[in-house]
């Protein structure tokens, strides 16, 4: 599967003209280690409301899976299938590579992919199928579904033999399992 995605970036001129300011491959695409995911960071904003009048590539940098604090985060996600070598990853490793400190109220995993974030999480299938496994439950997905998630702890299982291409808008909330003050 070819990873690379074309990205389209347009802005304004001096003179306030719309204009096409990047188009070209997204250049900042990870694979994460030992899972096999491949994401591709695709824009990023670090502030509501967003600003709109930056000249530079937002997705430039490092970050995590969840979005910055006010924030928000758009990426694209190709999730290849499910081995025996990934179902038996530590959990540990692969939340540290996703920037992710927690998988949710601290008791034992159902599954090592097991994360969450405090966001609200618009994540569309774009080809291929995919498992959204919960705490006790899970939905099966397919090309066209779209999930709305609310910093629920979950996990993404590809037990397709192709590669499911998700696309993800993250959206920084109020996280509703923090200690209230």
């Amino acid at each position: 599967m070819d990873h690379r995605i074309r990205r389209i970036v347009t802005g304004h001129d001096e003179q306030g003209k719309a204009i096409v300011e990047l188009d070209g491959f997204a250049p900042n695409q990870k694979t994460r280690a030992g899972a096999g995911f491949v994401s591709t960071l695709l824009w990023v904003t670090d502030e509501t409301p967003a600003r709109l009048d930056l000249k530079t590539d937002r997705a430039d940098r490092t970050i995590g899976v969840p979005p910055p604090p006010n924030g928000s985060v758009l990426r694209i996600v190709d999730f290849p299938p499910i081995t025996p070598e990934t179902e038996a990853m530590k959990q540990e490793d692969l939340l540290k590579a996703m920037g992710v400190s927690h998988h949710g109220d601290g008791t034992a995993a159902r599954h090592a992919f097991m994360h969450r974030t405090p966001s609200v999480d618009y994540a569309i299938v774009l080809s291929g199928e995919i498992d959204m496994l919960l705490d006790d439950s899970e939905v099966h997905m397919k090309a066209g579904d779209i999930l709305v998630q609310q910093a629920t702890n979950h996990a993404w299982v590809n037990r397709s033999n192709e590669f499911c291409r998700m696309a993800f808008v993250l959206i920084d909330g109020i996280d509703p399992l923090a200690p209230k003050a």
